[in-house]
């Protein structure tokens, strides 16, 4: 087995996927490791319990669930550590609180997931924090936004609504010049196709709701730091008091094993739906950064080494009844928030914009491409194209 300059193996993907984690010394011969329910931990005597060099004080603190779950997101990530907190957003939250002060100003993305958007404009500008929101697409020419006390760019490439790419690397060139740190939520791509602190990022955030649990069960997030940026992110994450369930962890680690066939399928599927879309006289475009007349494919083909289930359409000039009555006749796919599952879902999406106008809000639908068998998807899409054909 081959191995890097730190004397850490280095395997394919899946094999990572399958065996991150997988420390016995922590979670003992099991193939899973032991689901540990623990508040008080207990000390062998007084000397111990005020030396605090026990490797586990307090449930909050650690437990060889939280780390068997810290470990493989710390070694697929390819990061100094890693930290879990109990909803994607609360990992937002976590990494924005890790790097910002109040009297700084952050760069974020303008086409970021909804409640981080609303996290900086509400909770961090009580906190006396700074947003600018810019165009995704700006590249290094987001040099010309920077302030004297810009302290951060959050990135969410593709969006998650809108799905435009950033060039992370020629950002976080200018950034980090800048002394600046860069944070990526990284949800839609994994870092089974990428990783963001290999590309330039401080901190790689993941929504584990989504494909890291599969499942539709469970909420959890997870962010993972560079050598720069871990030690503050340790911290902050301790004084902010943030755990998560055993039983949550236990789930999202089995979900894991199974993220890169699952991922793999799911592109496969995603981007034959895909296709067969931009072949519809109803559909004006078909927001996918994996297909070849995407204006950030070639970024994302650089960078990426794959696509996930996830994508928009917009719709030729649909009314939003229209739209509404597309997505009501549909028997397949599920109508609800989130993504990422093994179930196809639909939402109309209705993006939030400040530095790029978009619009047509009403007209964009947001397909997520589950497991079902691809002809039935499509055979499912066809239907409702038919029954909405003489709507205005």
């Amino acid at each position: 087995m081959s191995r890097n300059d730190h004397g850490q193996s280095i395997e394919k993907p899946l094999t990572r996927l399958v065996r991150s984690g997988r420390d016995h010394g922590i979670t003992g011969p099991f193939v899973n490791p032991p689901v540990v329910h623990a508040s008080t931990v207990l000390f062998e005597n007084s000397d111990d319990l005020l030396s605090g060099q026990q490797r586990y004080t307090y449930g909050r603190r650690g437990t060889p669930t939280i780390e068997a779950l810290e470990g493989a997101i710390t070694e697929l990530e390819g990061a100094e550590g890693s930290v879990l907190c109990p909803s994607g957003l609360s990992a937002v939250s976590t990494a924005l609180l890790t790097v910002l002060r109040s009297g700084d100003h952050l760069l974020m993305a303008d086409n970021v997931y909804d409640p981080a958007r609303n996290f900086a404009s509400n909770m961090l500008k009580r906190l006396g924090v700074e947003t600018t929101f810019f165009d995704p697409r700006i590249g290094a020419a987001i040099a010309e936004l920077f302030k004297p006390n810009t302290r951060a760019v959050y990135l969410e490439s593709p969006g998650s609504l809108t799905f435009e790419i950033s060039d992370i690397p020629a950002i976080a060139a200018v950034a980090h010049a800048r002394d600046a740190f860069v944070l990526a939520d990284n949800t839609w791509a994994t870092p089974y196709f990428f990783k963001p602190l290999e590309h330039g990022a401080d901190l790689a955030i993941l929504a584990g709701t989504k494909y890291l649990c599969g499942h539709s069960d469970v909420m959890i997030g997870t962010v993972a730091a560079n050598a720069r940026a871990y030690k503050m992110l340790r911290s902050t994450h301790g004084d902010m008091g943030l755990c998560v369930g055993p039983d949550d962890i236990y789930l999202t680690l089995r979900g894991i094993r199974t993220m890169g066939v699952r991922l793999d399928r799911q592109m496969e599927s995603a981007l034959t739906v895909a296709r067969w879309l931009q072949g519809r006289t109803e559909v004006a475009r078909v927001l996918h950064p994996g297909l070849p007349t995407d204006p950030g494919h070639a970024v994302w083909k650089r960078d990426m080494t794959g696509s996930s289930g996830l994508f928009g359409i917009v719709t030729n000039d649909w009314s939003l009844d229209k739209v509404k009555a597309f997505l009501d006749g549909l028997r397949l796919f599920g109508l609800g928030y989130s993504w990422g599952g093994y179930e196809s879902l639909a939402i109309i999406g209705r993006p939030t914009r400040t530095a790029v106008p978009w619009t047509v809000e009403d007209r964009i639908i947001r397909l997520q491409i589950g497991l079902e068998d691809t002809s039935d998807l499509i055979a499912d899409l066809e239907a409702s194209f038919a029954r909405v054909s003489n709507l205005s």
